[in-house]
């Protein structure tokens, strides 16, 4: 997949789970790519969705930052977006390996998508819709900093009605 949306798919699946993790998120959701770039930096040259795609590195890295330590959250979420790197490239035809002790690959749903494919853009974009749905279904956890709820806001008084009536069928 394309790293715009990786960090799509990713930003919004933590957007609707924890708000303030979304850089941290969307940092580790093209990690496993720039760590291929650091790795040619150095000097080692690794094949691309070869060590840094491991499936099981990203799983058991995200379950340990979550459930055994972590400082404020932010290496579970970069560890959690990379598990969302991991799983989006699996739905590739070359797809990732699942583990460093097997030469076989992983795929999600046959592996039938090509990065670059418009597949790919509207299965970002229906994660999106999804994310957005979900937030307002569920009321956001009151963080929406580009979704205002205008009839809200006239209610408990911090704007008057001709703002409100100005605004109130404006999404944006």
């Amino acid at each position: 997949m394309k790293w715009l949306n990786h960090t799509l798919i990713a930003g919004a699946v933590c957007a609707v789970i924890s708000p303030p993790h979304v850089a941290a998120c969307v940092a580790g959701a093209t990690a496993p790519d720039w760590f291929e770039y650091i790795a040619k930096l150095a000097g080692r040259h690794i094949k691309h969705r070869g060590p840094t795609h491991v499936f099981t590195h990203w799983l058991l890295a995200a379950v340990a930052f979550t459930f055994i330590w972590d400082y404020h959250g932010l290496l579970a979420a970069f560890a959690w977006g990379g598990v969302s790197h991991i799983l989006t490239d699996a739905m590739t035809v070359s797809g990732v390996p699942f583990s460093p002790y097997s030469d076989r690959r992983f795929h999600l749903f046959g592996g039938r998508f090509r990065t670059g494919d418009p597949i790919e853009y509207a299965i970002a974009a229906g994660v999106v819709v999804a994310c957005i749905a979900v937030g307002h279904i569920t009321g956001g956890g009151g963080f929406a900093p580009f979704f205002y709820d205008w009839g809200g806001l006239y209610q408990q008084g911090l704007i008057d009605g001709a703002e409100w009536k100005a605004n109130r069928f404006r999404l944006i």
